[in-house]
């Protein structure tokens, strides 16, 4: 094991700010292919567990009850920019359950795409929940209460029938970890979110990746590459790896600095977490180690660019 990746920005050819990150490789097995940093330091997976999360909407029965496509699939995993497309689909899957934003616990939240952003604020309207970047999974949370026949009142409460009977269940054995005694923070929807070591996160990841075709994580998984868009959006990194990775690589970013990617064909998974909680950093982490695993091109440097569109500096992994 080695010392953590090191992200370095750049201004004037001079290295300008340092971000360190853990990370680590694992098979389908947990065993440690490669680490940087520490490898079983605890993190809060935030957003990169949620087809984790999404499991129980295919295993109860639910998906199929309502006869959801890849499109609510992804939804269901996604961190979405608040688009036209992200909300319509959300709007819609809400309508066929007799629901609609306001059965959502997630809270509204101004879309993250700056110009659909610009256009509610046009508009004059107030984002509803259906903009939440979370809101594809808590409409498939509200799914499973439909189908089940669960009370929706209190879905996000750890107590809950739908997190203890099936969401946390999800958790532990996908990522081989016991959480009977831990006591969960808040994610930022609202749900409970669970510290684990990092390289359980990533054993998760290669788990709902090495399971056999047809089962719920495979639906899952297809239904992201299908509809990258989804996912995440327009110029954002998720959507753009999903498009670009080789092998069947599927990844998905978590709030302050994490990220995760399932490599299929190699049997690996993998999970990273920057120590200061940089997206940027994570971005340029997450693409060196897909090409680092032979599923990207050698990647470029992201431009650092100033508020008149001008570079000044740029992002990259050091050495």
């Amino acid at each position: 094991m080695s010392g953590p990746l090191l992200v370095e920005v750049t201004r004037a050819g001079l290295v300008e700010s340092l971000h360190e990150v853990d990370a680590v490789v694992v098979d389908t097995s947990g065993r440690i292919v490669e680490a940087w940093g520490d490898a079983s330091r605890p993190v809060m997976p935030r957003s990169a567990i949620k087809p984790i999360q999404a499991l129980p909407l295919l295993s109860t029965g639910a998906a199929d009850a309502f006869h959801l496509t890849d499109v609510e699939l992804a939804l269901a995993c996604a961190s979405h920019g608040g688009e036209p497309a992200h909300v319509d689909a959300v709007a819609g899957w809400l309508a066929r359950l007799g629901l609609d934003a306001a059965d959502l616990a997630c809270g509204a939240q101004v879309p993250m795409n700056a110009s659909a952003a610009a256009a509610v604020a046009a508009a004059g309207t107030d984002a509803t929940a259906a903009y939440n970047n979370c809101s594809g999974k808590h409409t498939g949370f509200l799914t499973i209460l439909r189908h089940l026949g669960l009370p929706l009142d209190g879905y996000v409460d750890p107590t809950h029938p739908l997190q203890a009977d099936h969401i946390t269940p999800s958790i532990e054995r996908t990522c081989g970890v016991d959480l009977a005694a831990a006591h969960p923070g808040v994610d930022g929807c609202g749900i409970p979110v669970w510290s684990m070591p990092l390289d359980r996160l990533a054993r998760g990841w290669a788990t709902i990746g090495g399971e056999p075709e047809g089962s719920p994580a495979q639906r899952l998984l297809s239904a992201m590459r299908n509809e990258p868009f989804l996912v995440a959006g327009s110029s954002r990194a998720c959507t753009r790896l999903i498009r670009t990775a080789t092998g069947g690589t599927v990844v998905k970013t978590g709030a302050e600095g994490v990220f995760c990617a399932v490599l299929p064909a190699d049997g690996y998974g993998l999970a990273l977490k920057v120590r200061d909680g940089a997206g940027r950093a994570a971005e340029a982490a997450v693409e060196w180690l897909l090409a680092r695993c032979g599923r990207l091109p050698d990647p470029m440097p992201s431009p650092l660019v100033n508020h008149a569109g001008l570079q000044v500096g740029e992002v990259r992994v050091a050495g």
